[in-house]
C-alpha cells in the first residue's frame, strides 16, 4: 500500500545511458514512509533489474499514465544528495553533455555503513579532542597577507559582509599562497558562511590543511583527500554535509563537497589539469566552481602564481576582477631571472645555447650551494625517457607497437613508454648498431650527472611516488619534476629549469601557456633577487613565455594568448567539442546531431595516444595518488553505457582494432550551451538504437591538437 502522503518518490536512477537521462516515478510503501527521505539512496527495479539510485522529491501525484512499481528499498536514510548538488550535477552534465548518473557517481562517494552510524556530533572532531569554539566566535583578523595587494583588504571586507566578490588572484612569489587562502577563509567562516577550497594535489592539499589549522584552529575544517582511505573519507564527507564543519579543502573530487551556505569558493593552480577530470562527462574544477558560486550568490577566488588564458577570459567578460600587487611589490619580491644563451654567456662559452647544462648553470649552482639548497626542475622523471642511435641518431622504437622506447636505469633493458614491452638485446635497425644517444633525460639521470658534478653535495630527487614535502636549509641539490618541487625551509637559493625545449617543443596549444605555469610555479620557491635567488631556465630569451617569466608577468602572455586564440577560433574565445571512435562511427553520430548555426566541424583526423601524454599521465598519478572512483562495486555491471560513451582507450583504436579518428566541433561561445544540449540529443539516439560503436564526446577538452 502506497504511503498516505506524498507517495510518488521521483527517483534518480543510476543509469549512465543517454535516452534514460531522467527521473522516474515510483510509489513509497507505507514501510518505507519514514525512511524515504528526499536524497536518501534508494533501490529500485528498473528493467527487471534492482538498481542504486537517489530519491530527488517526494510529491502527490505523478505524470506517468501506468501503474508505478514500488521502491523496493531503502539503502540509508542519510540525505546524501541535497537539493543544491542535484541541481549543480544537474546544470554540470547539461554544461558538458554528459548524464546525470555520470555526474552524481563523481558527486557522491560510496556509503560505509560504520561511518554513517556515528552520530552528526562525532564527525567533526576526533574522538577525546577537547569540544572547539564556534567559528563564528573567534572574531575577525588583520588582512595577513592580503595587506600586499591593493583590493587585498577590500576583497576580505566584501566576504565578511556576505557579499560575492569574485577574484583573479596573481599570487607574489614566494608568498605563502596557503595562508592568504586560509585568512580569506576565516573571513567567510567568521560570516557564518561555508568554505570550499580545491587545491591540484595532496601536497598543495597538506600546506593548506597545516595553514586552515593555524588560522581557524584544529576541529573546524576537514581536508578530502583519496589517500584517506574510504571510510575516513567518507566520514569527513559527513562532516559537511551534516553541517558540523562549514570549511572544506580538497583535491579534485572535493569540487562536489556538500557545504553549507555556501559563501566562498577557491581554486588554486587552476591551469593544472589534474584539475580536470578524466571521467565522463571531464568536468574541469574551474568550470564546476564558478558554477556554485553563480548558483549560490558565492565569493570565489581562483589564482595561482601564473595565469590561465581562461581566467584573462573571465576578467575580460567582467565575471571576475583582477587582485594583482604593484609591479614594485612583485620586483622586490620576485628572483632574478636568467636566460640561458644571452650574448654575454655566448661570449664566454660558445656552447652555451646547446648545452644541457652550461657554464651559467653550473656556476649558479656553484654559487647557490654556498648560501642554501639549489633546485633542479627537470620535465621528465625516470632515467632516459627517449633515445637512440649514436651512430645514425635514428629514435629508438619498439618493434611491436613502434612507441618510443625508454630506459629506467642502466641495468635494465629498455622498454616500450607505450606498451610497456621489453626490448632485449636492440639494435638500430638502419644501421645495427647497439651504441645509444640520450634524447630526453629523465630526473634519475639529471641526478646522477649533477652527482658527478658536485661529488660533495647531497643530491636529493622529488618526483612520482617518492615526493619531498620540505627540505631544510642545508646545502643539496633537489632534482625534482614538475609539480613536485618541494618547499625549501627559508627558500631555495638557486634554481635551474632544465629541458625548456621539452615543454614548449610539445605539439599542444597550451604548451606556452603550461610551460610558464610550471616555470612560475618552481621559481616561486626561490628567494628574492633582493636576497641573492637567481633562476636560470635554459630557454631562448626571444620567447614570450620566458620575456613573461623574466618580466614576472603572466597576466599579459594570458591576455596575448587568449587574444591569439580568439584570432584563430580556439577556447576558451571559443566552445569547442571533441568527437572520437571509428570514422563510421564519427560520421553517422554528426549526421545524426543538430548543430546550432554557425557550427564548424574541423576533421575528422586520425586520434592516436602522445608518448608526453603517457608521460604526465604517470607523473599525475605519482601526484595525485588517485582519485578514487565513487562508483558502488554492484554498479559496474551497468557501465556498458558509460564504456560506450568514454569511446576505448585513446591508444590509437577504439578497443575493437580499428584505428580511431577525432573530430572538433567549434561554435561561438554563446552557442556553447546549445552545442552541449544537441550532443546530448545525439547521444540519447546512439543509445535508444544500440549502436555498437564506441565514441568519446568531450566538451572544451585540454588538449586540441
Amino acid at each position: 500500500m502506497p504511503a498516505a502522503e506524498l507517495p510518488v518518490a521521483r527517483v534518480a536512477v543510476d543509469i549512465p545511458l543517454a535516452h534514460l537521462d531522467r527521473p522516474f516515478d515510483y510509489l513509497i510503501p507505507q514501510r518505507l514512509d519514514t525512511a524515504a527521505a528526499r536524497g536518501c539512496r534508494v533501490r529500485v527495479r528498473f528493467a527487471g533489474q534492482l538498481m542504486n539510485g537517489f530519491l530527488l522529491e517526494r510529491t502527490a501525484r505523478s505524470e506517468h499514465p501506468g501503474q508505478l512499481a514500488f521502491l523496493q528499498r531503502v539503502v540509508s536514510a542519510e540525505p546524501v544528495l541535497t537539493p543544491e548538488i542535484a541541481a549543480l550535477a544537474r546544470a554540470v552534465a547539461d554544461r558538458y553533455a554528459g548524464t546525470l548518473a555520470d555526474v552524481l557517481r563523481l558527486a557522491i562517494p560510496p556509503r560505509h555503513a560504520a561511518a554513517e552510524a556515528q552520530s552528526p556530533g562525532a564527525q567533526a572532531q576526533p574522538p577525546g579532542a577537547q569540544a572547539q569554539p564556534a567559528v563564528t566566535s573567534l572574531g575577525l583578523i588583520g588582512p595577513g597577507p592580503w595587506a600586499q595587494y591593493p583590493a587585498g583588504a577590500a576583497f576580505l571586507a566584501a566576504i565578511g559582509d556576505g557579499r560575492a566578490p569574485r577574484a583573479a588572484w596573481s599570487a607574489l612569489p614566494g608568498a605563502d599562497w596557503a595562508q592568504a587562502v586560509a585568512v580569506a577563509a576565516r573571513a567567510a567562516a567568521v560570516a557564518g558562511r561555508g568554505v570550499l577550497a580545491v587545491v591540484p594535489d595532496v601536497t598543495d592539499l597538506a600546506r593548506l590543511d597545516a595553514a586552515l589549522d593555524a588560522v581557524l584552529g584544529a576541529g573546524h575544517h576537514v581536508a578530502l583527500s583519496a589517500g584517506l582511505g574510504p571510510a575516513e573519507r567518507y566520514r569527513r564527507w559527513l562532516a559537511a554535509l551534516r553541517g558540523t564543519v562549514r570549511v572544506v579543502a580538497g583535491t579534485r573530487a572535493a569540487m562536489f563537497a556538500p557545504v553549507r551556505d555556501l559563501g566562498l569558493v577557491v581554486l588554486w593552480d587552476d591551469g593544472d589539469d589534474l584539475l580536470a577530470e578524466p571521467r565522463a562527462p571531464y568536468p574541469h574544477a574551474r568550470e564546476v566552481l564558478a558554477l556554485r558560486a553563480h548558483r549560490c550568490g558565492a565569493a570565489a577566488l581562483i589564482g595561482g602564481f601564473s595565469c590561465t588564458a581562461e581566467m584573462a577570459q573571465l576578467v575580460a567578460a567582467g565575471w571576475a576582477h583582477p587582485i594583482r600587487a604593484e609591479r614594485a611589490a612583485v620586483r622586490r619580491r620576485a628572483p632574478a631571472i636568467r636566460p640561458a644563451g644571452e650574448d654575454s654567456e655566448l661570449a664566454r662559452d660558445a656552447a652555451a645555447r646547446a648545452a644541457r647544462l652550461p657554464s651559467v648553470a653550473l656556476r649558479t649552482a656553484r654559487d647557490g650551494l654556498a648560501r642554501g639548497p639549489v633546485l633542479v626542475q627537470v620535465p621528465r622523471r625516470g632515467y632516459l625517457a627517449a633515445f637512440g642511435c649514436a651512430h645514425c641518431r635514428e629514435l629508438a622504437r619498439c618493434a611491436r607497437c613502434g612507441g618510443p622506447l625508454a630506459l629506467d636505469r642502466t641495468d635494465a633493458p629498455p622498454r616500450c613508454r607505450l606498451c610497456g614491452r621489453p626490448a632485449v638485446g636492440w639494435q638500430c635497425p638502419r644501421c645495427r648498431n647497439t651504441r645509444i644517444r640520450a634524447f630526453v633525460t629523465g630526473a634519475r639521470r639529471t641526478a646522477e650527472e649533477l652527482g658527478r658534478a658536485f661529488p660533495s653535495t647531497v643530491v636529493r630527487t622529488s618526483g612520482g611516488d617518492g615526493r619531498l614535502g620540505t627540505v631544510r636549509a642545508d646545502a643539496a641539490l633537489v632534482v625534482a619534476t614538475p609539480g613536485a618541487e618541494p618547499v625549501a625551509d627559508g627558500g631555495y637559493a638557486a634554481a635551474l629549469l632544465l629541458d625548456a625545449w621539452a615543454l614548449l617543443g610539445r605539439a599542444d596549444l597550451r604548451a606556452g601557456e603550461e610551460a610558464l605555469r610550471r616555470w612560475m610555479n618552481a621559481a616561486a620557491l626561490v628567494r628574492s633577487g633582493e636576497e641573492g635567488g637567481v633562476v636560470v631556465v635554459l630557454a631562448d630569451a626571444a620567447l614570450s613565455a620566458v620575456q613573461a617569466l623574466i618580466r614576472w608577468d603572466p597576466v599579459t602572455y594570458a591576455r596575448r594568448e587568449l587574444a591569439e586564440r580568439a584570432e584563430l577560433g580556439f577556447p576558451p574565445a571559443v566552445r569547442m567539442a571533441s568527437v572520437t571512435g571509428s570514422a563510421a562511427a564519427v560520421r553517422q553520430f554528426l549526421r545524426d546531431t543538430e548543430l546550432p548555426d554557425g557550427a564548424e566541424i574541423l576533421g575528422p583526423v586520425p586520434a592516436g595516444r602522445r608518448p608526453e601524454r603517457d608521460q604526465r599521465e604517470r607523473d599525475h598519478r605519482g601526484r595525485d595518488q588517485g582519485e578514487p572512483d565513487q562508483r558502488e562495486p554492484d554498479q559496474t555491471r551497468h557501465g556498458q553505457g558509460e564504456r560506450e560513451r568514454w569511446g576505448g582507450d585513446d591508444s590509437g583504436g577504439i578497443g575493437n582494432g580499428a584505428p580511431a579518428v577525432r573530430a572538433l566541433v567549434r561554435v561561438p561561445r554563446r552557442a556553447g550551451g546549445r552545442l552541449a544540449h544537441a550532443l546530448r540529443d545525439a547521444q540519447a539516439i546512439r543509445s535508444a538504437r544500440k549502436d555498437p560503436e564506441r565514441l568519446r564526446i568531450q566538451l572544451d577538452p585540454g588538449e586540441l591538437i
